[in-house]
């Protein structure tokens, strides 16, 4: 039985999953650390890449950085992160990998800090999700001036692979912002 959702962009068969993320995750509220932690890691992985390309290798991920578990995370070694530069699971960039233990040991800070990374980030957009109902995908931007203020609060907090536009793209994927397009099902939410 085909199905007749509308959606913000197209799917072609065979990828499914990145119409289940579309629907189930993307632009939904998201308040759980590890989550926010999973998201950040995984937008900054994808930069240069297509989103597809992070997507299907979102379980290598999870199994290299401990599900994704902060304080795991932070605590890899040299000899860890080297190892993964092996593992097909995860785009094998220096860079890369080793941000997400850069970027782990600044987020349990800002926990410290905050009480929780979603306490810091929900800051950024007054605790409610900005909801666009835009007309076509050539209206969302790249980047916006608050995705411009989070992305230079984590640099000088010392993360990186957060430049403006992957956290707004990040925005995006935890529901900062659902940008979904007016006539997607997923606007009526």
């Amino acid at each position: 039985m085909k199905e007749n959702k509308k959606r913000c962009f197209g799917f072609a068969p065979g990828k499914e999953f990145y119409a289940e993320y579309h629907d189930k995750e993307w632009g939904v509220p998201v308040y759980d650390d590890r989550h926010l932690f999973e998201m950040l890691i995984l937008e900054g992985a994808q930069a240069g890449l297509s989103w597809e390309t992070i997507l299907k290798r979102r379980e290598g991920y999870r199994k290299a950085f401990y599900y994704f578990d902060p304080a795991k995370v932070a605590k890899m070694t040299n000899d860890e992160l080297n190892g993964l530069l092996q593992n097909q699971g995860v785009i094998r960039n220096r860079l890369k990998i080793y941000a997400a233990r850069q970027n782990a040991l600044v987020f349990l800070q800002i926990q410290k800090e905050f009480g929780s990374f979603s306490n810091y980030v929900w800051n950024f957009v007054g605790a409610k999700p900005i909801v666009t109902r835009r007309k076509s995908l050539k209206e969302i931007p790249a980047s916006t001036p608050i995705s411009d203020a989070l992305s230079k609060d984590l640099k000088k907090r010392g993360m990186t692979f957060v430049g403006s536009t992957i956290i707004y793209a990040f925005m995006q994927a935890v529901g900062l912002v659902d940008d979904h397009l007016d006539d997607c099902w997923c606007s009526s939410r």
